[in-house]
Order: C-alpha cells, then sequence, then structure tokens
C-alpha cells in the first residue's frame, strides 16, 4: 500500500462528518421536538385560554372522533390533556418512554377509530416515537440528568 492510499482511507467519510455534528442526542431531541409540536398544536386547537376545552372540542368527539367505548366528554378530556401534557415532558425530555408510548398509543387509537386513511401521517409520528420509546431521550435531558446517577453512567 502507497502512503496515498493510506492517507485517502484515513480521511473521515461524510457520515463520520455528520456523525459528530449530529450525535444521537441531538437527533432524539429533534425528534422530541418535532413530535411534541405536531401533539402540542393540536391540543391547543381544542383549548381556549390555558386548559378550557371548547364546546367545539366536545361536539368534534361526539361525531367526527367518536370512540368506542368512551364517552365523548372524557375522550375529550383526556386526548386534549395528553396533547399538552406528554409533549411538554417530551421537550424536557422527562419520563420520555413513557410519554413517547402514551402517544403512540394515541396515535394507534386516531388511526384505527378516528383517521385509517391517514396512515401515512401517523407512521411519520410513529418513526419519531419509536426510537424514543427504544432509546429514551438521549444526554440531552432531564431523564439523563437526573438518571445517570443511578445508573453509574
Amino acid at each position: 500500500m502507497t502512503s496515498t492510499q493510506v492517507s485517502i482511507q484515513a480521511l473521515p467519510t461524510p457520515s463520520d462528518w455528520l456523525a459528530r455534528i449530529l450525535p444521537p442526542s441531538a437527533l432524539l431531541l429533534i425528534a422530541r421536538a418535532g413530535i411534541a409540536a405536531v401533539f402540542f398544536l393540536s391540543g391547543r386547537t381544542k383549548v381556549s385560554g390555558l386548559l378550557t376545552i371548547k364546546p367545539t372540542t366536545y361536539e368534534l368527539f361526539r361525531s367526527e372522533y367518536a370512540l368506542p367505548l368512551l364517552p365523548p366528554e372524557l375522550a375529550a378530556h383526556i386526548a386534549t390533556y395528553s396533547e399538552h401534557l406528554f409533549p411538554i415532558l417530551l421537550v424536557l425530555g422527562l419520563c420520555t418512554r413513557p410519554a413517547a408510548a402514551a402517544l403512540l398509543g394515541m396515535t394507534a387509537v386516531i388511526e384505527v377509530f378516528v383517521y385509517p386513511d391517514a396512515w401515512p401521517v401517523h407512521l411519520s409520528w410513529a418513526g419519531l416515537l419509536l426510537p424514543l420509546i427504544a432509546q429514551g431521550a438521549g444526554k440531552w435531558s432531564l431523564d439523563h440528568l437526573l438518571f445517570r446517577h443511578a445508573t453509574g453512567k
């Protein structure tokens, strides 16, 4: 092997360069913020003021969002408060796995019972939520800050 071949092989590849500027914690933070925005903004359309559920929200859950087994008023409260609480937890990186799992469950309910033809959108949501469930929030999170001492990492 010549010295030219050795130096070319030693050069970082574009994927090496990207891995350095986009570490896993950055990718997980982007996933957390991206999916949190989707759900939080949806939740904000259902309320006025801080968390006063609008009459139109109850009507949506009686008609368009009608779910089996849950009264519309209860479903409206659960969905609206979930769309506020879980995204905040994701942005903070606090209780990330349970928050992401709850939003994935909500996504499944929406897909099965409300908008079954919107599977491409719901698949993109799942694509952001599944890594958070599998890997957690990453190092740039309250989960890491609070629980790293418990695991010794």
